[in-house]
């Protein structure tokens, strides 16, 4: 099972709050699915968009589930990739 996540042109710490509780609502109801952080929109995302990434990571693996990135570009896509997220989450 996968959930999505659609993630806003500017990812920062702005979107903490609807971006933490959209995932602790699917990990409370999604035990072993995969939560699917799309990218398609994102122009600009910084370190605490990355943060939360990280968090995200390691609240879904204590559940069981798995994290992936799609439709990541450009910049967005450099960041992810610079950082080296591509060894913690699949991007796609």
């Amino acid at each position: 099972m996968s959930t999505t996540i659609a993630i806003p042109e500017r990812f920062d710490f702005s979107f903490h709050k609807s971006f933490t509780e959209q995932y602790n609502k699917l990990l409370d109801t999604s035990k072993g699915a995969t939560i699917t952080l799309d990218f398609s929109r994102v122009m600009y995302l910084d370190s605490a968009a990355l943060g939360m990434i990280v968090l995200l990571q390691k609240r879904a693996k204590a559940n069981s589930c798995d994290v992936e990135i799609v439709s990541a570009q450009g910049t967005a896509l450099e960041i992810l990739e610079i950082a080296n997220f591509d060894k913690m989450v699949n991007i796609r």
